[in-house]
């Protein structure tokens, strides 16, 4: 955490910013390495350019907080209001706040509280920050994400496992979640997503009491979060048997990732990967059906920077983490997506997701 916060203090340094106040879960974690939800209570990390950082939490919090951070901690109760004390704290350590660095996706009743606990005080936006230096992750980052990638791969094989005629898709994702939670997955990185036959046409269907018949797609996409890290994988199988039609937008969608896949090393426009893919896909005559850009981020939050679209003209780096997952999706007909974690080396790149992407039949179980 020590170079993350000497880098903030260097930004700041460089915009006259007196102090930085971050309160999104992600954010709070990259700078203290404590992570909860805090639902609607306030926990904020507080950062000075002259002076020692600070956490403001719920005193229920406090114990877990000091596991992982060593400056000050302001624990309140539900009847204190932490504003007054984060502005007393603050006053206690610089003597004239003039500009407070904060994430543009504050809420409003929150910026409204710090002008009235600092009413001679301008505000500016921290989110450029911080999104660079969350861009590229070090070996702690990688090893987590690479961590998370296996329960992941997990997760489907545990799911395909659980397929046979008649099972209803909530009743496999109740198992993959089961099987995560008993290897020590406490929170899902979303929702997660068992698609049977038609269903898989809506790139981001509901999973319900669809049951499964002989010779539909079944479409899994899930991720977990592993010592604060996400991962997002998705794969599509066929029961008993595949279908000419969907055998051709398997083979047309898993070309297309590979294609995306060749491009990644540093240097590449971020924006070619997607162009790449989904030239593929029109040219097979499924350009229509591809709606969604080719993928997103991955790090602390499942979408982060950088987005992976076809206007992104920014080169890939050493470093950076992030999906590539191509999809054609045919309503209420058929769908097909792939999805693997991807990471860009010195040279090229590494998936993290290692699940098998040939095209598997699961057979019926007797």
């Amino acid at each position: 955490m020590t170079n993350r916060i000497e880098a903030l203090k260097s930004w700041m340094a460089s915009h006259q910013a007196d102090a930085v106040f971050l309160q999104t879960r992600a954010n709070v974690f990259y700078t203290t390495g404590f992570d909860t939800d805090p639902h609607e209570r306030l926990v904020a990390s507080c950062f000075f350019q002259n002076a020692d950082p600070l956490v403001v939490c719920p005193g229920m919090e406090m114990n877990q907080v000091k596991e992982e951070f060593t400056g000050d901690i302001i624990g309140y109760s539900d009847t204190d209001n932490p504003w007054t004390m984060l502005g007393e704290a603050w006053s206690s350590r610089l003597d004239n706040i003039k500009t407070i660095a904060v994430e543009r996706g504050i809420s409003w009743e929150r910026l409204k509280a710090l002008q009235t606990a600092f009413p001679k005080t301008s505000f500016i936006e921290v989110d450029e920050a911080l999104e660079a230096a969350r861009l590229i992750k070090d070996k702690h980052e990688v090893a987590i994400l690479k961590e998370a990638a296996q329960l992941a791969d997990f997760g489907v094989k545990t799911g395909v496992a659980a397929l046979k005629e008649g099972v209803t898709e909530m009743e496999v994702l109740a198992t993959i979640e089961y099987a995560l939670k008993k290897k020590g997955v406490r929170e899902m990185a979303f929702s997660t997503m068992v698609l049977f036959g038609e269903k898989a046409g809506d790139p981001h269907g509901n999973p319900g009491t669809r049951t499964l018949k002989k010779g539909d797609a079944v479409l899994f996409d899930l991720g977990v979060i592993w010592k604060g890290y996400a991962s997002d994988i998705t794969r599509t199988v066929f029961f008993d048997h595949v279908k000419d039609s969907d055998q051709a937008i398997y083979e047309t969608v898993l070309t297309a990732q590979m294609k995306a896949l060749e491009l990644c090393k540093p240097g590449t426009p971020i924006g070619e990967l997607d162009q790449t893919a989904r030239g593929w896909i029109s040219k097979k005559g499924y350009g229509d059906y591809f709606p969604h850009r080719l993928g997103h981020g991955l790090g602390i939050q499942v979408h982060e920077f950088p987005s992976m679209h076809a206007n992104n003209t920014e080169p890939l780096k050493q470093g950076m983490a992030f999906t590539i997952e191509p999809g054609i999706y045919l309503p209420n007909q058929a769908g097909v997506r792939i999805e693997d974690d991807v990471f860009i080396t010195e040279n090229g790149y590494e998936t993290f997701t290692k699940y098998p992407k040939e095209l598997q039949i699961v057979k019926s179980k007797q």
